[in-house]
């Protein structure tokens, strides 16, 4: 199968493109039109459906001009603020589209209509929107810390080889806060350094995968002991359980 293409959109989004095998492809998050459309021009492709996580505009704001001028059928959550959605999707349906298949695995916290598109098989695939970034989480604007903390634990419990295809590249800043709560994890200090090499030659930092974030990322840490002296070190609570810690380091991040 052609390689998943990552289109940049606005200041740092990624608007993921997957080619079907067949002439045909997908789009996940088509916050802006024009990139999708340059993309399907350049390869050659016509667009069979589009994949939405949730209903913030940097992620649906392209979906009505693509609907009208291809006909596509929208996949996205049960969310009536997201017009054009032709099938809504729950946690636990599954998708068959185009050359994919798709558990969807409902991740609320960042909103509370979040979902998550995942793909078994040899090198199983992740679309996870703004809910977890490399080295990082999306903020918390609908729903709790507990909830958001639930959400990451559901996705860090898929196969460790999970390509994870987020929706930003926010990952040098995430990895600078990370190094700030975790400053002895010498997985995360050379990500890091990884990760600048990458940007500094123009290159995205995603995917990453589900290993490389539960080695690194705070935020699937926060269960781990040098999360709490690292949140003390900075002078704030380290949290009795590992969801009150979660959500210490969300507030911290919030102001970093």
């Amino acid at each position: 199968m052609p390689s998943i293409i990552g289109l940049p959109a606005f200041s740092d989004n990624y608007i993921w493109l997957l080619p079907n095998g067949d002439g045909s492809a997908l789009v996940v998050d088509p916050g802006d039109a024009a990139p999708v459309e340059a993309a399907l021009r350049e390869q050659e492709l016509s667009l069979a459906g589009i994949l939405i996580t949730h209903h913030h505009f940097d992620h649906v704001g392209g979906l009505k001009a693509l609907k009208e001028k291809h006909g596509c059928i929208v996949y996205g959550p049960a969310n009536p603020a997201i017009e054009g959605i032709d099938r809504e999707l729950v946690s636990g349906d599954h998708l068959s589209v185009g050359s994919y298949e798709f558990d969807v695995i409902g991740v609320p916290g960042h909103t509370l209509d979040h979902i998550a598109y995942f793909q078994e098989g040899a090198t199983p695939l992740l679309f996870c929107g703004d809910t977890l970034f490399a080295g990082g989480c999306g903020r918390i604007f609908e729903g709790t810390p507990a909830m958001m903390h639930e959400s990451l634990s559901r996705l860090a419990a898929l196969p460790a080889n999970t390509a994870v295809y987020c929706a930003h590249e926010y990952t040098l800043a995430n990895l600078s806060f990370a190094r700030a709560a975790d400053p002895g994890n010498e997985a995360l200090k050379a990500r890091e350094a990884r990760a600048r090499d990458l940007r500094d030659a123009g290159t995205p930092t995603v995917p990453s995968t589900i290993s490389l974030e539960i080695a690194t990322n705070p935020f699937l840490r926060s269960a781990a002991p040098e999360l709490a002296v690292g949140l003390e070190a900075a002078g704030r609570e380290s949290g009795a359980t590992p969801v009150e810690r979660f959500a210490e380091l969300r507030a911290w991040k919030d102001q970093f």
